[in-house]
């Protein structure tokens, strides 16, 4: 993991429980990520204490995914201890945390990038635009990677543009990276892939 990152499920199980909670965290993610896209949700990092769930959420919006007066957190603490069939609500605690830069974001700016895609907006406009507002943010370096049959072409390739340094061989590197398929109509799937090189620890 490096002396940068760190797990996004803590927690230990007891021998036989491993498997159950590794499905769990991912029966939660899959719901959360679609439900909270609004919001700009990026990632979802659960701790366990015990039996006590602890959920937090990183999203760019945090008053869209709160709502008025709170509303939003009880109606997708609701859903959710429905979805995991927990009877007890004290079990289950959800957090919001507020994303500062969204463009420096790796995941963010690859689900903008499938959005604007989807909207048939030339790839290329997409991908200068994308790389512009990251280094305006303050990385030291992005790298943007498309592949498929983009602008509708008969015949699959891959588009790379890149600005800065990408250091991946250097641990004490701080690098942002996410990968996401967009759905084009006509085109397909296009594979997204998004680095950002926020400098050293």
């Amino acid at each position: 993991m490096g002396g940068i990152y760190t797990w996004s499920s803590r927690w230990f199980a007891p021998k036989g429980e491993f498997a159950k909670n590794l499905l769990e965290d991912n029966k939660i993610r899959k719901f959360l990520m679609p439900q909270l896209k609004n919001a700009g949700i990026s990632k979802v990092e659960i701790e366990r204490f015990f039996d006590k769930r602890t959920i937090t959420v990183h999203v760019s919006r945090p008053g869209v995914a709160i709502g008025r007066g709170g509303t939003g957190v009880e109606q997708l603490k609701e859903l959710l201890l429905k979805k995991l069939q927990i009877k007890d609500a004290g079990k289950l605690e959800i957090k919001f945390e507020e994303i500062k830069t969204p463009d420096l974001d790796a995941y963010l700016v690859a689900v903008g990038i499938a959005d604007q895609l989807a909207r048939r907006i030339p790839f290329r406009r997409v991908m200068n635009q994308s790389l512009d507002r990251i280094k305006r943010s303050g990385a030291k370096g992005a790298r943007i990677a498309l592949s498929g049959r983009l602008g509708g072409t008969e015949i699959a390739r891959r588009e790379v543009l890149k600005d800065g340094a990408i250091p991946l061989q250097t641990i004490r590197a701080e690098i942002d990276f996410a990968k996401v398929d967009a759905k084009v109509p006509k085109a397909g799937i296009i594979g997204i892939k998004v680095w950002i090189y926020k400098g050293e620890s």
